[in-house]
């Protein structure tokens, strides 16, 4: 049988504000001490309680953003919450594999766009930079499919403490600040391909890119809205009135402009996340892969259009409350994957989202394990390549959990481009390839 992703099958072959005298009222999730844990963030803790006295209970949204990205004592800014003594651990961490297979997946749709000149390769959010240096270890690997193109990567990076972690990962430590613009971080790995670090992604300059938004978008700040007799209204931060160090979730007494803007008419759920920020930039995304082309590869907890209240913590690799300790563990809420279709509009085709499981069963992985196992003698090292495939793919685990969902241009699938050295059966195959991942690969 023929395969049906021929590019992927030979690249892997190669590489194995409210009025205050209006009624709040309490929501339904109970309030929760900021005071009770040994390792609290009190200066984040009393920048909210100052701030919610003097203007009153905030969005969730401006809540998250507080915690997570405050530039004195936000989350994310303060140290390396990432790997198994951080608070949570993410694929790229667990195994490479993952990591080659995203770089097989950035080589084919490069190839399906014709091979340009230069490819920028963009990820947001890279945390400590495993998943980049696993995507340019299989470049390496592939680099007489690569070819003479002009490869460079651009980090979006909003935390100083991960951006010299991942500057230490990728060019051994040898970049330093830059007043280059908005490239705050500059640098080159062994191979001399050429780091520039970003806080924007408006900043990155234009041209054909890949972009990668792996666990990105499920920390970026979101509304919530509950549906009540009287219509959508916003949940909102507060102080306990039970006791000071005490935060708690209430609902806005009158419409906000959030709930009046963001609810869509026929919105069938009675309890809503949002994430305007996300609509943004998926909107930012959208246009550069339109005017310049490329693609976008999004991979993240996710639905599409059908959860409701995912908002939640994590600390020490266990679920924290939301309001407990502000600053000192990490909050994600579920990507709503119909939200990021809508927002991206027409001007790009968008596949997915399809579950991790099958997004990397589809790019190989099996026949990728079998290879690292057949030539795997070690009893320890096998123990854990098993363990981390059934990690990154169990149903249980992380399998299902994760979505990946693509962004598209739309000239991908209007004609064939066929690369010279390919064996393609012309006769069988007149349309586009599919995408990569998206698509069942099979191997003949």
């Amino acid at each position: 049988m023929f395969c049906v992703r021929v590019r992927a099958q030979q690249l892997l072959h190669k590489v194995f504000s409210p009025s205050a005298g209006l009624r709040w009222t309490a929501a339904s999730r109970s309030p929760c001490s900021s005071s009770d844990s040994q390792d609290a963030a009190p200066s984040m803790l009393k920048h909210l309680t100052s701030k919610i006295t003097a203007v009153g209970p905030i969005t969730v949204a401006e809540y998250m953003k507080e915690v997570l990205t405050n530039p004195v004592t936000g989350y994310y800014v303060r140290g390396d919450m990432l790997g198994p003594d951080g608070d949570f651990i993410t694929s790229p961490e667990i195994s490479q594999i993952f990591g080659e297979l995203m770089g097989v997946w950035i080589i084919s749709e490069w190839m399906g766009a014709g091979r340009p000149q230069q490819l920028q390769l963009v990820e947001l959010g890279p945390g400590k930079g495993s998943l980049a240096a696993d995507v340019l270890r299989a470049f390496s690997q592939l680099k007489s499919v690569v070819g003479g193109a002009s490869v460079s990567l651009h980090l979006v990076e909003v935390s100083p403490a991960l951006s010299v972690i991942q500057a230490q990962n990728l060019t051994g430590g040898q970049g330093g600040p830059s007043s280059d613009g908005p490239v705050y971080l500059r640098g080159e790995t062994a191979a001399g391909l050429p780091v520039s670090w970003y806080r924007r992604l408006e900043d990155v300059p234009a041209g054909f890119s890949i972009f990668i938004a792996h666990e990105f978008f499920d920390a970026l700040p979101v509304h919530k809205f509950q549906r009540t007799d009287r219509g959508w209204r916003e949940v909102m931060v507060d102080i306990d009135p039970h006791g000071p160090q005490q935060l708690r979730f209430v609902l806005a007494p009158s419409p906000t402009l959030a709930s009046s803007v963001l609810v869509q008419a026929a919105e069938p759920r009675d309890h809503l996340e949002v994430c305007p920020e996300a609509g943004v930039i998926v909107q930012q995304l959208a246009r550069r892969i339109s005017e310049n082309g490329g693609a976008a590869l999004i991979a993240d907890y996710g639905h599409d259009g059908t959860k409701t209240d995912t908002l939640r913590g994590f600390k020490n690799h266990q679920l924290h409350h939301v309001l407990s300790s502000p600053g000192s563990a990490d909050l994600t809420a579920d990507v709503d994957f119909s939200y990021i279709r809508r927002m991206a509009g027409e001007g790009v085709t968008c596949l997915g989202p399809v579950a991790q499981k099958t997004f990397l069963k589809n790019m190989g992985i099996d026949v990728r394990m079998q290879v690292l196992l057949r030539n795997c003698s070690d009893l320890s090292t096998r123990k854990q390549l098993i363990s981390s495939y059934d990690m990154l793919t169990s149903s249980s685990k992380m399998g299902e959990r994760f979505q990946f969902f693509s962004l598209l241009h739309p000239s991908r699938f209007s004609k064939p481009v066929v690369s010279a050295g390919l064996n393609l059966d012309r006769t069988k195959s007149p349309a586009p390839l599919p995408v990569a991942g998206f698509t069942e690969l099979r191997f003949s």
